[in-house]
């Protein structure tokens, strides 16, 4: 899960004093990018949706795909959460557990979105319909084109981070503050939460930011949350706001420690080729200044084939048509 991607790159800036140049050139760059990505604004004409006919949109802003690995690599069995997230003996390979996508206007600020892994979609050049979470079984390259050609919005850079790196990077920052109004668990996740605000360190934030099995004592009983991983995503964009707030305020107050940031990002994420570290973290930075907007699309459950699936709803066009660069923000599905 990729909660902090946008916070990350904001704030690294205020550390590139102090980070060496071969910290961000340990970066992973994932192969296979190149022909899916669309080109930057002012570098070419796109096929969006992948019929073969230009679409000539001057696209007015850059979209970063945000994907949280559920890779198991690294984890050791003397890890604190261990035995709820298990290691790669036991979930090998890597699946797409969180799927978003932040949207960097040309004139500054930030939009985010989170995309239903369990969306039905068709696969990208594979005929076949499945949850868009699986496209990324296949490689990220199948994933970007995938949201490219179903969904219509043109990907720019790739950005991934595991669940070992996103541990790191929350503790780097110092947690997150997270406020409830009732007690809270997930037995699945290991979620624990009192009433009240606390600071969740590293696990503590990776089994809020994975619970689909979110549960609130009501003062008699536990009650779970219906929504699934549709209450799952509002409370990851929540997360990503408290987050965005934190490690502002910590860089603002600290600026020389963001070095260390710098060197745990560094270390724990996947980007494409094209995308330059220090461009991202200056452009982000300024970016972030000018706030972090957070939309749902909206979308239905229902079965397929056997499967519990959603599909797009009514409204889900005008958040799409947004991210597409083609429509206005749509205020009626911004989150709070």
């Amino acid at each position: 899960m990729l909660l902090v991607a946008a916070v990350v790159a904001g704030a690294g800036v205020w550390g590139i004093v102090r980070a060496a140049d071969e910290r961000v050139a340990d970066v992973e760059v994932v192969a296979g990018l190149d022909e899916v990505l669309a080109p930057l604004p002012g570098q070419g004409d796109v096929d969006i949706d992948g019929d073969g006919v230009i679409d000539n949109i001057t696209y007015p802003a850059v979209n970063y795909l945000l994907v949280g690995s559920d890779s198991r690599e690294g984890v050791s069995s003397d890890d604190e959460d261990f035995g709820i997230v298990g290691g790669s003996d036991q979930v090998g390979g890597r699946r797409s557990d969180t799927i978003m996508i932040l949207r960097q206007e040309a004139n500054g600020g930030l939009a985010l979105t989170s995309i239903p892994r369990d969306l039905w979609v068709e696969i990208a050049d594979t005929g076949r319909s499945q949850r868009i979470n699986s496209a990324y079984n296949e490689g990220p390259e199948r994933l970007a084109k995938t949201i490219s050609y179903e969904l219509g919005i043109p990907i720019h850079h790739y950005v991934e981070v595991d669940f070992i790196g996103f541990k790191d990077i929350i503790d780097e920052i110092g947690g997150v503050e997270v406020c409830v109004g009732n007690a809270a668990r997930d037995t699945h996740s290991g979620l624990a939460l009192d009433v009240g605000c606390q600071t969740l360190d590293g696990v503590e934030a990776l089994a809020y930011a994975r619970s689909r099995y979110y549960e609130e004592w009501d003062g008699s009983q536990w009650v779970i949350d219906p929504r699934a991983d549709l209450g799952r995503i509002e409370r990851q964009q929540l997360f990503m706001r408290a987050a965005v707030n934190g490690a502002l305020e910590r860089m603002q107050s600290s600026p020389f420690s963001s070095g260390d940031l710098v060197e745990a990002v560094a270390a724990s994420v996947r980007v494409d080729g094209r995308l330059d570290a220090y461009d991202a973290a200056e452009t982000l930075r300024a970016a972030v200044g000018e706030g972090l907007h957070t939309y749902r699309i909206p979308v239905s459950p229902t079965t397929i084939s056997g499967n519990s699936v959603v599909e797009l709803d009514g409204g889900s066009q005008q958040v799409l048509d947004y991210f597409r660069g083609v429509g206005e923000a749509p205020a009626d599905y911004e989150t709070s």
